[in-house]
């Protein structure tokens, strides 16, 4: 049976390392993904249905557009025999196209399965996504490889931080 943390693993590693067919092990082939975008540097559909849907909106369209992709979900995994689980997320990523960072962070709102324990929604929350020049990627890439991955507490953020505005927001934004 797998677990939540599980299927939240199995959909980080697919949106992070572009592999579709991880989402097999994370979501209900009629899973349900809503999206509340609260910035206009990026864009998604706000809604999608289907595991298919989901794969094409955030593994495929989105690996086409960034690399260098990591995705935190801060604070601890969710236990095994939960219904839902709520947590922050911070992501890390280049544009293919000239180098730009990307540093967003938001919420996930997950719901699973009583059986086999796969998630059958998800919400995802952008709060803010901003724009750093390519000559920051080293420092930034530095710290993301640093972190634990893909369960992160945000005391852990503050580790090797680089001295950056936007990551001064984004650490006071976690440990509030």
């Amino acid at each position: 049976m797998l677990r939540p943390a599980e299927a939240i693993t199995s959909y980080i590693r697919a949106k992070d390392g572009n592999r579709p067919h991880l989402l097999e092990a994370a979501f209900t082939p009629d899973a349900v993904l809503q999206m509340h975008v609260q910035t206009d540097v990026i864009a998604f559909p706000p809604a999608s249905q289907g595991r298919e849907a989901i794969a094409d909106i955030l593994v495929r369209r989105f690996n086409q557009t960034y690399e260098n992709v990591y995705t935190f979900c801060v604070g601890a995994a969710p236990g095994v025999n939960v219904d839902e689980h709520s947590c922050d997320w911070v992501v890390m990523m280049s544009v293919k196209d000239g180098g730009a960072v990307r540093l967003g962070w938001g919420r996930y709102d997950w719901r699973f399965t009583a059986a086999g324990r796969a998630v059958s929604a998800l919400t995802i929350t952008i709060e803010a996504m901003h724009v750093l020049p390519a000559d920051v990627l080293a420092p930034v890439m530095a710290w993301a490889s640093a972190l634990p991955y893909p369960w992160c507490m945000p005391s852990d953020l503050k580790a090797a931080a680089p001295d950056l505005p936007v990551v001064l927001q984004l650490l006071q934004r976690m440990t509030r």
